[in-house]
């Protein structure tokens, strides 16, 4: 073989390896190769995709108080979609769904999202939620869409603190006021400080024995 042929087999081997050795590097990158999820969970259905969804607590574990759902919904379809109700699988607490912006419904526009949670957003409350969900745990939500239908996913629980600290509940319970010190202790007899000055029965004895 000619100092040519060899210099050009040389290289096409050396660009097999390149090329054998990025795949290899992506494959193993790979998200669904390694089986490595999402920090928050995503799922998508037909024209709708729910990104980010998580539950949130309250910022001290077990406070009693509301929980929220947390979540950006995508539609991708050509009519708008309205998100009739999030349902807690296996839990009989209602959340309560509530617009952006006036009383009406939460409507995903067509190609456009709606993000549920944080100031300003949509929101979905969850009124006992230190009863319904426990942190750390993975609570099955359902979200239910008007063309859709019924859209699930696992999303994990967690409280209302760093990074979720702006998405979390609004209504946080505020601690016990102290009762006031009592500025007077009362007798045994039930008179207060008016029983140390009564007289003394002795005294007004000897006083009348000197008359």
């Amino acid at each position: 073989m000619s100092r040519s042929l060899r210099r050009g087999a040389l290289a096409a081997s050396a660009l097999v390896i390149s090329i054998a050795s990025l795949s290899a590097c992506g494959a193993g990158n790979d998200a669904q190769t390694l089986g490595v999820r999402p920090d928050n969970a995503a799922v998508a259905v037909d024209d709708v995709k729910i990104q980010n969804a998580i539950v949130i607590t309250q910022p001290t574990a077990g406070a009693p108080g509301p929980a929220v759902v947390s979540a950006t919904v995508f539609n991708n379809g050509r009519a708008p979609q309205t998100l009739e109700s999030i349902t807690l699988a296996g839990s009989p607490s209602p959340v309560k769904l509530k617009a952006a912006e006036g009383t009406g419904p939460i409507t995903v526009p067509a190609g456009g999202s709606v993000i549920i949670g944080g100031q300003g957003n949509a929101s979905a409350t969850i009124e006992n939620g230190h009863e319904a969900v426990k942190d750390g745990g993975v609570q099955k939500l359902v979200f239910k869409l008007s063309e859709t239908g019924d859209v699930s996913l696992q999303a994990f629980v967690v409280p209302a603190s760093g990074y979720f600290k702006d998405f979390g509940p609004t209504e946080i319970p505020k601690p016990p006021a102290a009762s006031p010190t009592a500025t007077a202790t009362a007798s045994p007899g039930g008179h207060g400080a008016e029983s140390g000055s009564s007289a003394d029965p002795s005294g007004e004895a000897s006083h009348a024995a000197g008359h």
